[in-house]
């Protein structure tokens, strides 16, 4: 969004944040389907490297200094306000109060009154009171990042080729990609076996499991257009596994969830060593 005329595509952008490369349990409880120790903060500086551009980032402090950093940054231009907490956006409907969901917006201004942002989950030019925002941005119940983390000056340091920004990412793809995704994936397989608990089970038929099926999607798609059809081929096959998951965990036929992730677990090993050959 603030890259501008001739900013890679979207899946190119998901796909060098890393985040398609694993699994986790947060907290040993909570399923991602992205690496284990990854978190959104790491992916978005990965990708601006990637890419070849680079950002100030700054964050902490309190509410009123982080206000006045706000103005002074938007003085340049349009900035990045996250990790927010996603329930206090309450421009989206059906949001009241903290759910503990991570998200990202672009400030366009702010006054004493309110902000007018980009939400890119689909809704441009949104005014949001200045009281739902700061605690948005606040971010207490979000399990990494700091309080009041900005990005802004977004500058572009070299021209990359979107082909160069995909191939730049796979050694660390590659340092993602250890035993203990798989070890995440059969954790939950057993917790789903046992019988999924309700807020398991929203979090995964709302959340998790589509975030993740686009997410390999995107990245197989992306390997694919690198030569990588082997690797690409293993992120389609995760892609298929996780988006079938989606069907018995939402009607709560809890074994055949089970057996569909205790097939997934391996994959990650598999996809390591296809990203290790130069070409695969």
């Amino acid at each position: 969004m603030l890259m501008g005329p001739g900013a890679p595509a979207p899946s190119v952008v998901e796909t060098v944040t890393g985040s398609p490369f694993g699994a986790q349990l947060l907290g040993g409880t909570l399923p991602f389907f992205d690496p284990y120790g990854w978190t959104p903060e790491t992916g978005v500086d990965d990708a601006l490297t990637a890419l070849g551009w680079a950002a100030r980032t700054t964050g902490g402090g309190d509410a009123e200094a982080a206000l006045d950093r706000l103005a002074s940054h938007l003085a340049d231009g349009p900035v990045v306000a996250g990790p927010v907490e996603m329930g206090h956006l309450r421009h989206q409907p059906g949001r009241s109060g903290p759910v503990g969901a991570d998200h990202y917006v672009v400030v366009l201004d702010a006054d004493e009154d309110g902000v007018t942002l980009h939400d890119p989950g689909g809704h441009p030019y949104a005014r949001l009171p200045i009281a739902d925002f700061m605690a948005a941005w606040r971010a207490e119940d979000i399990e990494y990042g700091d309080p009041f983390t900005l990005r802004s000056n977004f500058t572009r340091i070299s021209r990359v080729l979107p082909e160069e920004a995909i191939e730049s990412i796979v050694p660390r793809a590659v340092s993602w990609l250890g035993p203990e995704n798989g070890d995440a994936v059969l954790a939950l397989a057993d917790r789903v076996a046992d019988g999924c608990d309700p807020a398991l089970r929203e979090h995964l038929a709302d959340f998790a499991i589509r975030v993740g099926a686009r997410r390999l999607t995107d990245a197989a798609a992306c390997l694919r257009g690198v030569g990588r059809d082997t690797a690409a081929g293993t992120l389609t096959r995760q892609a298929r596994l996780l988006g079938s998951l989606q069907y018995p965990v939402a009607t709560g036929d809890d074994r055949a969830a089970a057996r569909i992730l205790r097939a997934l677990a391996p994959t990650y090993g598999t996809l390591r060593d296809d990203l290790g050959r130069r070409y695969g």
